[in-house]
């Protein structure tokens, strides 16, 4: 009802009733206070039916255009950055002022573990999604963000779609590098590319130890205790996350031990010019199927060949000895 029509019917009901009252009173102080008695009723009655309309609109999504990030970037402190994940986790609330389904948390790991190797770390708290690459030896690989909540099963059966979509990535790259007769550089960034993305898909069909980190929920308790797990790195809680749609999420790398740097591709050429006329660039298909709760895809592509002869490569990635002890994963090999 709109608040006109509200008005309408407070005239259709109260002016008559009034009327009457006031032929029925002789005296000139009985018809005054009458008076004002409707004007006060009037005038409630316009403020309620205001309010009224005003409290009727719609109430849009506070959280538009908000994204939370959680964990690192480019230059932050590798160490710096685990003190931090550990004093939170110390500090997360007692479980009384938890929500019931508990908090979110990045877990990283220490080395990279196959399918098979996650359930020991995740076996008691909700996984939402998993982080991996290839880890080729001086080769820079494309970061998958996989949603997995049946651990291992969705993880490897998106490891089987990224193997297809990686066999398709080299047939292209192999028919651009048959193609370009003219420029030695950039059939060398076509050869390596097609290198890398065979390999990537040999390694994710054989179900390779490429998993470095997830994303889950569990209680405090719980996460502390995640915590201590073998091949466990650090836990971030991230208690302000309420949707993951709108959550950035960036584990370290377990080769990243001091500094967070990208690794260096050294079968890219040093310095390049870029062509004067460029291909376009290879359109991935998806990697995963999606998860009933989405999350945004977290991906560090592969560099397209103009991006990777446009600019020299990244520093030599620089890491400190492996102190925890703990075995790492050996890279595979192309």
């Amino acid at each position: 009802m709109r608040a006109g029509d509200l008005l309408r019917q407070i005239d259709q009901r109260l002016l008559p009733l009034l009327s009457r009252t006031v032929a029925r009173l002789g005296e000139t102080s009985s018809r005054s206070r009458v008076l004002t008695g409707t004007a006060l009723l009037s005038v409630t009655a316009v403020l309620l039916a205001a309010v009224w309309a005003a409290d009727d609109g719609p109430v849009g999504d506070s959280t538009v255009g908000e994204v939370t990030r959680v964990g690192v970037v480019d230059g932050d402190s590798v160490p710096g950055y685990l003190r931090a994940a550990a004093a939170d986790l110390a500090a997360l609330p007692a479980p009384s002022a938890t929500p019931a389904d508990g908090t979110y948390a990045l877990v990283s790991l220490d080395h990279y573990l196959p399918p098979q190797g996650l359930d020991a770390v995740f076996r008691d708290v909700s996984v939402s999604a998993v982080f991996g690459r290839v880890p080729l030896p001086g080769r820079q690989t494309e970061i998958v963000r996989i949603p997995a909540q049946r651990v291992p099963d969705d993880v490897v059966a998106a490891m089987t779609e990224l193997a297809d979509r990686k066999e398709r990535e080299a047939a292209d790259y192999r028919a651009r590098a048959a193609a370009t007769t003219d420029d030695a550089e950039l059939r060398q960034v076509y050869a390596s590319g097609a290198e890398v993305a065979a390999a990537e898909a040999s390694a994710y069909r054989a179900g390779c130890a490429c998993v470095y980190a997830a994303v889950v929920r569990a209680q405090p308790a719980t996460l502390r205790a995640v915590a201590s797990r073998r091949a466990v790195r650090a836990v971030d809680p991230a208690p302000e996350v309420r949707r993951l749609d709108r959550t950035v999420f960036t584990p370290p790398l377990p080769e990243q031990r001091d500094v967070v740097r990208p690794p260096a591709d050294a079968a890219l050429p040093e310095q390049t010019t870029s062509p004067s006329e460029s291909p376009p660039a290879v359109s991935p298909s998806p990697t995963a199927r999606e998860s009933s709760e989405p999350a945004p895809t977290v991906t560090e592509p592969s560099p397209t060949p103009e991006q990777q002869r446009s600019s020299a490569p990244p520093p030599t990635l620089t890491t400190s000895p492996d102190e925890s002890g703990e075995r790492t994963a050996q890279p595979i090999e192309s």
